[in-house]
């Protein structure tokens, strides 16, 4: 679907057009995979789609403390905590002891958690493969590229400001 040709403001710029559309086609990736989750909260292993972030990080990143887990999502730590605890329950998830400091644990995934990650990303790719199997194999890579160049742009445009950063831009003002 094409962006609607709506009227651009006075004094606007081709570039300011293409982010135009590009926001619309935005919205409507965001949208679509809404509804494609819509009455999904559970998996079918029943744990919280929302906690397989927690344990995709786990497996492809290793053990780590919770409050690490939280900051690599960009999570608040009790919702962390609470995801954690259903992975746990699940079996998908085991709290280890920390070999660098003993009163601490490491959160790392199971054999069960190992299968159940491979399984979803197996699913996953199985249906990108479906919607995109007439695409042009070229024009797959070069979505992957942009895609990764969007999401890092995106990360650093909205990513805290460091405390000495904001000083710093304090004093130079």
């Amino acid at each position: 679907m094409e962006s609607p040709r709506l009227p651009a403001p006075p004094g606007v710029d081709d570039r300011w057009l293409v982010s135009d559309r590009l926001g619309h086609q935005l919205i409507r990736v965001m949208r679509a995979v809404e509804r494609a989750k819509a009455g999904k909260s559970v998996g079918p292993d029943g744990v919280e789609r929302a906690a397989y972030v927690l344990l995709a990080r786990l497996v492809l990143e290793g053990p780590r403390r919770s409050n690490a887990l939280a900051e690599s999502v960009h999570s608040d730590p009790s919702t962390v905590s609470r995801q954690v605890a259903g992975l746990v329950r699940a079996g998908l998830v085991e709290r280890r002891p920390d070999p660098e400091d003993g009163r601490a644990t490491l959160l790392a995934p199971t054999d069960e958690g190992l299968r159940v990650f491979h399984a979803n990303r197996d699913r996953r790719n199985r249906e990108i493969g479906a919607m995109t199997e007439y695409w042009d194999e070229a024009d797959r890579v070069r979505l992957v590229e942009l895609l990764e160049q969007l999401a890092g742009d995106l990360e650093d445009h909205h990513a805290p400001t460091p405390p000495s950063a904001a000083v710093r831009g304090q004093e130079a003002s």
